[in-house]
């Protein structure tokens, strides 16, 4: 077993970020890049029947958010208390929920999206079930700030420190820090998100209309929480090109039929000179790391996190 890799998680703070369900977004009717107008069900909301490690595609929705949606009750998307919960909740991190039928229950943060500023989070069933729409959340946020301490030019996002020790990270023999992932994205199919100005807070698209590409690349059997390496994607100081460079996401969001977006994932990795290495792996999704989605136990419970 390799050995666990070091960072400086017994410094970083912990921090109670709260938000609330999100309503449902309608948008109305909205033109594909097929041309084509289409009016379907989108962001937010409690989703019963889309969870972690379901497939990203094929749902009869658009950017479909699996499990529950969050935001700070107050505020502008972009503005505090929205932008703290956003930049400061991390993948992995504990939800607890503070009111209705289902106080106490606990739940996963599984990713941020972009745009709308939304928290997603993983749930039991049957706590789903018992969610009302005005049902509030505290998180434990912990993650913001966290480092390898063996590779400082390797930058985390929005990753809490239980969830990187899971990932079955290792040191190779030149320096490089092996990844699993469960596929490679080259840099000419990341679209909606390009040039963000920031990796804290959200997630980019993969675009996803030219389907004889995904096929090739088998990137058409992509997962809820599937853990991905973009290739030649530099998000250190925003979001861009750079040749050599690597970033690594989790796939946060289903797809979409609108130009230029798909599947969103959310960085939670970064290197500008090439020194973490995917490795591709069919196990590489954080439902499976952290035993949630459709990897819990029959109890509802999170199962072995080995």
């Amino acid at each position: 077993m390799a050995s666990r890799l070091q960072t400086n998680e017994k410094s970083l703070v912990r921090i109670a970020v709260q938000g609330q369900v999100v309503p449902p977004r309608c948008y109305g009717w909205e033109v594909t890049a097929e041309g084509t107008a289409v009016m379907l069900p989108s962001v937010g909301g409690i989703t019963y029947n889309v969870r972690l490690g379901d497939p990203a595609f094929g749902w009869v929705a658009d950017h479909v958010e699996p499990g529950v949606s969050f935001a700070a009750a107050k505020g502008k998307p972009d503005e505090n208390p929205n932008r703290a919960l956003s930049a400061y909740a991390c993948i992995g991190n504990t939800v607890r929920l503070i009111s209705g039928p289902a106080d106490g229950r606990t739940g996963v943060v599984t990713g941020k999206h972009g745009g709308v500023e939304h928290l997603i989070v993983d749930f039991p069933p049957d706590v789903l079930r018992k969610l009302h729409g005005d049902d509030r959340i505290r998180v434990e946020a912990w993650g913001t700030g966290l480092e390898l301490l063996e590779f400082p030019d390797i930058r985390l996002f929005g990753v809490c420190p239980e969830l990187l020790h899971r990932m079955r990270l290792r040191k190779d023999s030149q320096g490089r820090l092996v990844v699993p992932v469960a596929a490679v994205i080259p840099p000419e199919l990341m679209g909606s998100g390009v040039g963000s100005n920031d990796s804290y807070k959200g997630d980019y698209d993969l675009q996803t209309q030219d389907q004889a590409t995904l096929q090739r690349l088998g990137l058409h059997r992509l997962r809820l929480g599937d853990v991905v390496a973009l290739r030649d994607q530099d998000t250190r100081w925003g979001v861009g090109y750079r040749r050599g460079a690597v970033s690594i996401g989790v796939v946060i969001h289903g797809d979409s039929r609108l130009s230029g977006h798909g599947p969103g994932i959310q960085v939670i990795m970064t290197c500008g000179d090439g020194r973490i290495l995917p490795r591709t792996s069919a196990a590489a999704n954080i439902a499976r790391y952290l035993g949630i989605g459709r990897f819990r136990s029959s109890r509802g419970k999170p199962r072995s996190r080995t």
